[in-house]
């Protein structure tokens, strides 16, 4: 059960948060209440399971990656997690997650990899080839960008 002002809170962290030096203080006076007690009731969604998840969207081509591709992977089942891991653990890797092979697209692990340049991806696709001995990958590059937000689940005017 979400209180009004979990659902307060919950609002005014899902969109853009400043980046500032105590950007909770700032949403916290924006909400009327003190840093500490935003603190702990954020603490308690996420120990609820409400809040699974808190994350930064980096804006890539902003900070100097001017290419990205997502990498599909067949990798055997029975390694799946350890070469997921594997994969993970690169800096270039910002993504990295496993979805169900169809017949026409054979594909289990995917990762999503940023570098300057087509080329880059290419040679980071190839070391994570190697790295985790994995033959058998198909590189998707971007084109462009057509949506990038992230879910809302309670609009500000509706809290």
């Amino acid at each position: 059960m979400l209180t009004e002002l979990d659902k307060k809170i919950i609002a005014s962290i899902q969109g853009e948060i400043a980046i500032t030096q105590r950007p909770y203080l700032e949403i916290a006076e924006k909400l009327g209440i003190d840093e500490e007690l935003l603190l702990e009731r954020m603490k308690d969604l996420c120990d609820r399971g409400v809040i699974r998840r808190f994350g930064a969207t980096i804006r890539h081509q902003q900070s100097g990656f001017e290419a990205n591709a997502m990498v599909a992977w067949q990798v055997d089942e029975d390694r799946i997690d350890a070469v997921g891991e594997k994969m993970a653990s690169f800096n270039a890797v910002s993504h990295c997650y496993r979805r169900n092979p169809t017949n026409d697209w054979p594909y289990n692990l995917y990762t999503m990899i940023h570098a300057k340049d087509e080329a880059s991806c290419r040679e980071i696709a190839g070391k994570l080839s190697t790295e985790a001995s994995v033959n058998t990958y198909t590189l998707l590059f971007s084109r462009k960008e057509l949506k990038k937000t992230s879910m809302k689940y309670f609009p500000t005017n509706d809290v």
